[in-house]
């Protein structure tokens, strides 16, 4: 188990631009940070991704220990002090430190890596074979898995994946994965992949089977003869004048973001899961407002016709009128945006919803409350600045929607919710729970039924806006109104 904290004064974003003033790098961790069971020496799959800001000193803490389990404590094992720039500035990015906290004992070596980042935020899925891999175990066959790693500037290779373990067999069929592209070659596709397959042991000493390499670019060509690679153990291949190789592997499936397993893929027979998960939310809520025009806004994206990033801009490229008639306007827009703009990095949620708050602090007296409807795929770059923002529009009549799309992990997306702690920012509690959470792929009908799956969702992630509203106005004291209601104002609601 490990805990790594990092300091650094947060930075408040350009609205207009929607830049961030920081570079991102990823810090791997060799030899020490989460469990792996009975090796002193691991390699750890975790990565943490930081801001990281030149001119400021940024102080890190990373803890080593066991693992908790139900029957004993977890045991400190050490603990190293270090800053990024430490990091950055080490020759190829690379911090070697010992592990101290305990006196009087050598408490090991970690060593810390950083890379920058780039902005590349697409996904791949894959899925692979083996054949006739060597049996290592004697009593049965081999119990295989394969491990990926990253091949660094300096030749250096970074573990960036683990499939998981297949039990008492030579002819393996791992489950298909998804990954970051940038996790794989951070955006560079003839960079080297290097996968290695071992036979899993329970004592953690794990037997090397042998290795291959490979590149996204090669990866792109999907299942062929030329995505077939000879598992090559060198030491063997020295040993034995007649070895060959020991097993194959086998690419079986490769889905590119740029083929129609994209998100945002626009197939002409089928909508895609950001215009379901718009259309399933957007059609019921859109009762509740008496005109239905709609704000619709896009973040995570290259502008025409000088390419600025932004986070906050109009889907139908109206800066001065936002507005959409309806959803059907809303999605028209959207599928209009994607043939316009180029989705790029960060991913910035604090504009929006700092949006949308400007809207709603200018109407607290009961007559109007908001709704802002968030799709994202799950990444998210500016956590800080988006928890602040979220504190400061519990105070206001508004609520927030997340449906997360995609095969991404949620994490993020979860602690937003607040359902189980409730959301905070410099120590600083929202003074009401507004954001509901749900993944996308938990409504997904295997039979196809898409008018069922999706009236679930809806179902769930507007199930506690009644609550929301109703919480808002009994901490303002404001009660129903007999009177009829006043002409209605555009920005009521907002997607």
């Amino acid at each position: 188990m490990d805990k790594v904290e990092a300091t650094a004064t947060v930075r408040d974003l350009d609205p207009i631009s929607g830049s961030i003033p920081a570079t991102k790098v990823e810090i791997t961790v060799s030899c020490r940070t989460e469990v792996i069971d009975n090796t002193l020496n691991p390699d750890f799959v975790r990565k943490y991704i930081l801001d990281y800001f030149f001119e400021e000193k940024q102080n890190l803490l990373l803890c080593r220990h066991t693992p908790r389990c139900m029957h004993f404590k977890c045991d400190f094992l050490g603990q190293v002090y270090c800053t990024l720039g430490e990091i950055v500035g080490s020759p190829a990015s690379r911090l070697e430190k010992p592990l101290g906290g305990i006196p009087g004992k050598k408490c090991g070596t970690i060593i810390l890596s950083a890379e920058e980042l780039g902005n590349c935020r697409d996904y791949t899925t894959m899925q692979f074979c083996a054949n006739k891999l060597d049996k290592k175990d004697f009593f049965g066959k081999s119990d295989p898995f394969m491990v990926f790693y990253r091949s660094n500037e300096d030749g250096t290779f970074t573990i960036c994946h683990k499939t998981e373990v297949m039990k008492n067999t030579l002819n393996p069929v791992w489950q298909p994965f998804s990954i970051p592209v940038r996790a794989l070659c951070n955006g560079d596709y003839d960079r080297t992949i290097k996968v290695e397959v071992y036979d899993w042991d329970r004592d953690g000493s794990h037997d090397f089977i042998g290795e291959f390499t490979t590149s996204y670019k090669e990866l792109c060509r999907g299942q062929s003869q030329l995505n077939v690679y000879e598992v090559v153990n060198a030491k063997k291949k020295i040993k034995k004048k007649r070895y060959i190789n020991s097993g194959t592997v086998s690419l079986l499936s490769f889905r590119n973001p740029s083929q129609s397993t994209s998100l945002h893929y626009m197939n002409p027979y089928q909508m895609n899961a950001y215009a379901m998960a718009l259309k399933a939310v957007g059609e019921i809520i859109q009762d509740y407002d008496s005109d239905k025009m709609f704000p619709a806004l896009g973040f995570g994206a290259k502008l025409p016709p000088d390419g600025r990033v932004s986070h906050e801009f109009p889907l139908n490229g109206n800066i001065e009128n936002p507005y959409c008639n309806g959803m059907q306007g809303i999605l028209e827009a959207y599928h209009q945006s994607l043939k316009t703009v180029q989705l790029y990095g960060p991913t910035n949620f604090a504009p929006v919803v700092n949006h949308v708050a400007r809207y709603a602090a200018a109407v607290q007296d009961g007559s109007q409350y908001f709704v802002l409807l968030i799709i994202t795929d799950g990444v998210i770059s500016d956590m800080a600045q988006t928890k602040e923002a979220i504190v400061n529009a519990a105070k206001l009549p508004m609520s927030i929607i997340i449906v997360g799309v995609g095969q991404a992990e949620f994490d993020a997306m979860v602690e937003l919710d607040g359902d189980d702690v409730r959301i905070s920012s410099r120590g600083k509690l929202a003074e009401r729970d507004i954001v509901q959470f749900v993944p996308f792929r938990d409504y997904m009908d295997r039979t196809g039924n898409h008018v069922l799956s999706m009236a679930r969702l809806a179902k769930d992630v507007l199930a506690e806006i009644p609550d929301q509203l109703i919480s808002y106005m009994k901490s303002r004291g404001i009660k129903p109104n007999t009177d009829p209601p006043p002409a209605y104002s555009p920005g009521d609601n907002a997607v």
